[in-house]
């Protein structure tokens, strides 16, 4: 065989692959891209599998009809005290600054004090309210005041110890970073009801989360499905507006031209990240008419902004708030809140008071506001943080810590309303000094299972497959609690 023969043999060979890859690329991509979409996958079938025409945020249908359409978290990030607020021992104030029992702290490790340092009772005042009895202290005065409307859990367990581990596991299931959050995993199995907003905002107040973007990240799930920051001031989402010198004929017509280009893409490759991009610039088109009304509170009554204490223009808690209810108007799926304040290993009661006062109110309020928007029926409030605070005292001079709490994992609570939760309800029980729960146990997992039941889809189920491997939000674990439902 001569060196031209052996040359246009490996130059067929050549084009044949391409010819390969080029004409039945289709058909490989819409191989690739029906795996991705299977119809388990999701909470019910698609309106067919081709992500072009529906969407990949299109509604979907859950595995069963759901008690709430969305839901609101309130994420009070570095672990609001429990015994400070919701869990009132008073063994503790027979027992403060005496040396723990010994059964209660055998092979426990602490972050930053011994197990045997000295018990701490609240200083707070409790009383019970509303028809309910829920007890809560004194630095909640306006919660106090929709206490039949919350149901409290004293009996939270965690797997985490630390700020960075424990805030990923609350809001991921896992402690490893990269698995998809709760908001990724709702607007996967539900989608959104809207093209004018993301599916699944989240807004930011006080300082920043130990756990960083992975709290409201996607994973390994397709981009389209993770948490989207709105900026504290100024347009929403960075260079929302155009150019100076760019109108929006001209930024259609550029816009037109690409999505033609990615649709094109999409249908030889399948890649989802592709309709993800489409989806992100037609969004970002949209927003530049809905997120400045979105974002003007002036449009609220004077009597509305006074409940909340929102001030049109301000970066707060009690504008975040407001806004979360804006936008589950507008069809968002799913809204997280983040408030990272509550970090108190020293002066955990000025601690407490200063972030009571910067959040009670507009919390209260927002139950308040959605249900006589008659919101609340099919909204899921979450309120809580990663874990509880210890019952001893944290001293350390060297530090120059006094008289605050360390990190607690085995026992804390959260409180939750709306959407199919048992109004009214304490669910829970610790021992006298708060340091195990010893009723009604609920795990992360188990919280999480709860959360995806009242939206109609069973966490067995919403599933993904990745790196050979179904992966859910509550990994292997996780029941629903049934004494949490009305």
């Amino acid at each position: 065989m001569s060196y031209r023969d052996e040359i246009r043999i490996e130059a067929k060979k050549l084009v044949t692959r391409r010819y390969f890859f080029k004409e039945c690329g289709i058909g490989l991509g819409s191989l690739a891209l029906a795996d991705l979409l299977k119809e388990n996958l999701f909470g019910a079938p698609l309106q067919g599998a081709n992500v072009q025409a529906t969407g990949p945020l299109a509604p979907k249908k859950p595995h069963f009809p759901p008690r709430a359409k969305r839901v609101i978290y309130l994420f009070q990030a570095g672990a609001p005290s429990q015994l400070d607020l919701f869990d009132y021992k008073p063994e503790l104030v027979r027992y403060t600054g005496k040396p723990v029992p010994q059964e209660f702290v055998k092979d426990i490790n602490y972050a930053f004090i011994k197990p045997d340092a000295g018990l701490y009772a609240s200083e707070f005042k409790f009383a019970k309210h509303g028809q309910s009895g829920a007890e809560i202290s004194e630095a909640m005065p306006h919660l106090a005041q929709v206490a039949d409307e919350i149901a409290i859990i004293r009996s939270m367990v965690t797997d985490a110890i630390n700020h960075a581990p424990g805030q990923i596991f609350m809001n991921t299931g896992s402690v490893q970073f990269g698995r998809p959050s709760m908001g990724a995993w709702v607007t996967y199995g539900l989608g959104c009801q809207t093209q004018e907003l993301p599916a699944f905002v989240v807004l930011t107040s006080a300082g920043g989360t130990s756990g960083g973007a992975s709290n409201w990240g996607c994973g390994f799930l397709p981009s389209i499905y993770q948490g989207v920051p709105f900026r504290r001031t100024g347009d929403p989402i960075l260079s929302l507006s155009n150019p100076r010198g760019v109108t929006r004929e001209i930024q259609r017509r550029t816009l037109d031209t690409l999505k033609a280009i990615n649709e094109h893409h999409l249908a030889v490759t399948g890649d989802p990240e592709i309709a993800t991009r489409i989806n992100s610039f037609e969004m970002a088109y949209r927003m530049q008419e809905s997120a400045p009304e979105l974002m003007d509170l002036t449009q609220e009554s004077n009597e509305t902004l006074a409940m909340y204490g929102a001030e049109p223009g301000k970066n707060s808690y009690a504008n975040n708030c407001l806004l979360a209810r804006r936008l589950i108007e507008r069809g968002v799926r799913f809204v997280q809140l983040f408030h990272e304040a509550w970090d108190h290993h020293s002066e955990v009661v000025k601690g407490v008071k200063l972030q009571s006062k910067n959040t009670d109110q507009a919390t209260a309020a927002l139950i308040k506001d959605l249900k006589q928007r008659g919101l609340l029926a099919d909204t899921l409030v979450i309120w809580g943080g990663e874990f509880g605070r210890t019952p001893m005292v944290e001293s350390n001079p060297d530090a120059g810590r006094s008289m605050g709490r360390d990190h607690h994992n085995k026992a804390f609570t959260m409180w939750v309303a709306g959407g199919g939760f048992k109004a009214g309800l304490t669910l829970g029980r610790t021992d006298s000094f708060g340091f195990n729960v010893v009723e009604d146990a609920v795990h992360v997992h188990d919280l999480h299972a709860t959360i995806l039941h009242l939206l109609g889809l069973d966490h067995t189920k919403l599933t993904y497959r990745f790196q050979g491997r179904d992966f859910r939000l509550t990994d292997v674990h996780g029941i629903v609690v049934q004494k949490l439902l009305a």
